[in-house]
């Protein structure tokens, strides 16, 4: 966290997400290349995946619900109990959804890979891999980077379906309201755009998680505290670039006044 909390701190870290960048225009460059690395990148779609998912599904019930209880009582007051669902079903695919989804992969994946490649950094192993005639960008950046472009928006999706049971359990149970009534007003609300915008952002999410790490992993140095400094400041990067992006791509998707009801 210092690294970004001094003067000096400032300027170092703007030089890594410098660096980031580039490593950014490497990753597409070898892409284009096709040098993808296939057993690597199936262990890393594991890792972000399979390994993520019960973590992603349990927060998607509990704020599916918790979003329900906060605006339930308000819409039945103004008689609007029937658009319960609909809201819910907008509030999910366009923000909570993508943005939940990323932040909990940047906590748990982000620091992961800067932690891994960090400590690869500063034990010379990267070095020994260049000897050998192994780009790291290949190897460690690339199939780190395809399966967060893969699996966080099928993790997005599945975030939404269940967040909307969460949402539907505690309406149906609590409040008395009909299932179909809460389905029916979800159906009307959301468009295929909704879900488009959801799975985009969710990839652009998992560009920068996935790239923020490696590249902070591949900038360590300082031995085991400039791992745990990599490790900190790689997924605070990323949770401010998450916050910032998703406003730009917001603005962009959803600017105008059409509502969802037309």
């Amino acid at each position: 966290m210092s690294e970004i909390t001094s003067k000096s701190g400032i300027r170092i870290w703007s030089q890594r997400l410098l660096a980031a960048f580039f490593v950014g225009g490497q990753v597409i460059n070898h892409l284009i290349q096709r040098k993808i690395h296939r057993r690597n990148t199936l262990e890393q779609m594991a890792l972000v995946g399979p390994d993520s998912l019960f973590i992603a599904l349990l927060t998607a019930v509990f704020v599916g619900a918790v979003f329900t209880i906060q605006v339930v009582r308000e819409f039945i007051n103004f008689g609007a109990g029937n658009l319960v669902g609909g809201v819910l079903a907008l509030a999910l695919t366009r923000e909570l959804s993508p943005v939940l989804t990323a932040v909990i992969l940047a906590g748990r994946i982000g620091s992961a890979f800067a932690a891994e490649i960090g400590t690869m950094r500063v034990t010379e192993q990267i070095d020994a891999m260049l000897v050998l005639k192994t780009d790291p960008i290949d190897y460690l950046v690339i199939p780190r980077v395809i399966a967060c472009l893969l699996m966080l928006p099928i993790l997005t999706l599945l975030f939404l379906i269940t967040g909307m049971i969460g949402g539907m359990m505690v309406a149906t149970s609590l409040y008395q309201l009909s299932g179909s009534q809460f389905i029916g007003s979800a159906r009307n609300f959301l468009h295929v755009w909704d879900i488009f915008s959801a799975i985009v952002k969710s990839s652009f999410f998992g560009l920068l998680i996935s790239v923020i790490g490696c590249s902070w992993g591949l900038t360590t140095d300082g031995g085991a505290k400039g791992v745990g400094q990599s490790t900190t400041t790689a997924v605070v990067t990323s949770l401010l670039l998450i916050f910032i992006s998703n406003f730009f791509l917001s603005w962009l998707m959803f600017q105008g006044t059409d509502s969802a009801l037309n």
